[in-house]
């Protein structure tokens, strides 16, 4: 187990230390049994990672050992011109002499003898901290046993550096625990990850979790344990664990957390990246919310993995997020366009451009990104995603980020946030067997009000109606005008078929549809989809006729001849 941060505490003074990383080793015994465990690195407060090493190991009666290679780590960082530790942070630690008097300095001993050594245990647990990490040890280190890391949010941690040292991000440790779980996923073996909150907050199921990827027996004693030290301690024991010694289980987190010390914002912007990388590995985590939902399935599973632009750069999926100050969250102020994609052509690009854009001079958007600029952007995202066909783009343009929260377009001068959103996404109602819709309440909205024409983003009354149609268990909501008459359904427009003339609402209540002006149904997410049952009543015989194949093949058809081509697509 490996102690991710060093932040000094005098004997008398109870603290929490910032990081520790963690590794659990099981090791082979005299009678031959089980592999080696290696350490595991994880950021956490020193109090949990010393709870942790008086928790696991005395309820399998295992070795312990605490930061075994402290000495030598100790001894280079006094040493080498291109690691004076200590002398860089200012801190003297009072226990230095006893570190490199009372400790083996050869590492490579240590993880022979102390590590890998004979005994009659059949596990072996040791800790570590990761900001000490040594390079230039056996490779078994990391390639035999199981490990596990232990972080630490540093919003939580970094107040607490401020009673005793200066903080920096050598001494978090992070970068050094993402490069451990790195060298350990490319060994193939990437190891649990646990959070310190989440022990603190849930001790038990957090064990049990750790207990079932190590491979090892859970048991209730780990949740007690006698107070006072241990054999295993270290030399530093007087200054780090005074609250363990003190301790009998984990504590229950405070309710409310520190202030935080703007003096360290810096800091957290550039650590809390790494622990969140850190921390989207860990199985078993806590929420605030009384019953969290576990994480959903998608649709299509491939777009799990999928890049998409915000502002101006490729991000991954979890990282694809606009600000809290952005207008599409302070209001619903933005923008959209439904795009698809067929064999390497945007169907209908110019057009739904020239859309966007009018709504755009509607609604009076300053410092608005070009035409060719928003082109490009949609091009690299396909392009980078691989995404040349049955894909589907959510494009939107919101008045951008606010300089303070509010109504007012003149708090926005940061200038607009782009988002192209391409999905794998086949057409999504059954266009073979037909839908079936059913009128919702929700009338759509008057342009005395809100005119339709306005591709916005302010999209309530047609949730609502989308929630009355999938209360129904119906496709879609066909909503009415003001006056009763037919607008559109809830996402797309709606034609009639009558005495062979095709009948469709006037745009006024709705919104023009770039697919409208070509074929009978539907927008660009659904494509042509026949309707064959209105509220419980049957449309013609109840199935898709003629006439609706006819538009169907003929829409199809005119994918394959028209749309702009993305660079780079070649046909197969």
């Amino acid at each position: 187990m490996a102690d991710q941060s060093s932040e000094l505490q005098k004997p008398e003074k109870d603290r929490r230390k910032q990081g520790l990383t963690i590794y659990s080793g099981r090791r082979k015994d005299s009678g031959g049994g089980t592999d080696a465990h290696a350490p595991t690195d994880r950021r956490i407060p020193r109090v949990f990672s010393q709870a942790l090493s008086v928790s696991i190991p005395l309820s399998h009666s295992a070795p312990a050992s605490c930061t075994p290679l402290h000495r030598e780590m100790t001894l280079k960082l006094s040493t080498s011109p291109c690691m004076q530790h200590f002398s860089k942070l200012r801190v003297d630690r009072p226990y230095r002499d006893e570190v490199l008097s009372m400790m083996e300095y050869n590492g490579h001993k240590v993880v022979k003898d102390t590590i890998y050594g004979s005994g009659s245990k059949k596990y072996r647990y040791c800790k570590h901290i990761s900001k000490q990490r040594l390079f230039g040890l056996p490779t078994e280190l990391m390639s035999k046993g199981k490990h596990f890391i232990l972080i630490r949010n540093p919003l939580n941690i970094l107040p607490s550096f401020e009673k005793v040292q200066p903080p920096s991000f050598l001494e978090l440790g992070l970068g050094e625990l993402v490069s451990i779980y790195s060298d350990l996923c490319q060994m193939g073996t990437p190891p649990p990850v646990i959070d310190a909150d989440e022990l603190q907050r849930d001790p038990e199921n957090t064990l049990r979790g750790l207990c079932d990827d190590l491979e090892i027996p859970f048991q209730a004693s780990m949740l007690k344990w006698e107070a006072g030290p241990i054999p295993e301690d270290g030399v530093w024991a007087p200054w780090w664990y005074k609250s363990v010694h003190e301790s009998t289980g984990f504590s229950s987190p405070k309710k409310y957390p520190r202030i935080f010390p703007l003096s360290h914002y810096d800091l957290l912007e550039q650590s809390l990246p790494l622990y969140n990388i850190l921390r989207s590995h860990v199985k078993h985590k806590s929420s605030l919310l009384s019953c969290p939902l576990p994480p959903p399935s998608l649709p299509v599973p491939e777009n799990a993995k999928l890049l998409a632009w915000v502002g101006d750069e490729i991000l991954p999926r979890e990282m694809a997020k606009v600000s809290v100050f952005d207008s599409v969250v302070q209001g619903g102020d933005s923008v959209w366009e439904g795009l698809r994609i067929y064999k390497g052509k945007i169907f209908k690009l110019e057009e739904h451009l020239d859309r966007m854009f009018d709504s755009v001079k509607a609604l009076a958007f300053d410092n608005v990104p070009s035409r060719e600029e928003i082109k490009e952007a949609i091009f690299r995202t396909l392009i980078t995603n691989g995404m040349f066909d049955n894909t589907h783009i959510r494009l939107s343009l919101t008045r951008g980020k606010k300089v303070t929260s509010g109504m007012s377009p003149t708090f926005n001068r940061y200038g607009c946030t782009l988002i192209v959103l391409a999905e794998w996404k086949p057409p999504v109602y059954d266009n073979d067997g037909g839908i079936v819709l059913v009128t919702a309440t929700t009338r759509r909205n008057s342009p005395n009000n809100l005119d339709s024409k306005i591709h916005h983003n302010n999209l309530l009354n047609n949730i609502l109606a989308k929630i009355e149609s999938s209360n129904a268990k119906a496709a879609d909501a066909i909503m009415l005008d003001k006056d009763g008459f037919v607008s559109e359904t809830n996402a797309t427009n709606i034609f009639m078929v009558k005495r062979g003339r095709v009948l469709t609402p006037h745009a006024d209540y709705c919104l023009p549809g770039i697919t409208r002006a070509t074929v009978w149904t539907t927008g660009t997410m659904g494509e042509l989809s026949p309707v064959v049952q209105i509220d419980g009543r049957v449309i013609g015989e109840g199935k898709v006729g003629p006439v609706t194949r006819t538009l169907q093949n003929a829409y199809k058809n005119l994918t394959e001849d028209s749309g702009v081509l993305i660079p780079t697509y070649q046909a197969a």
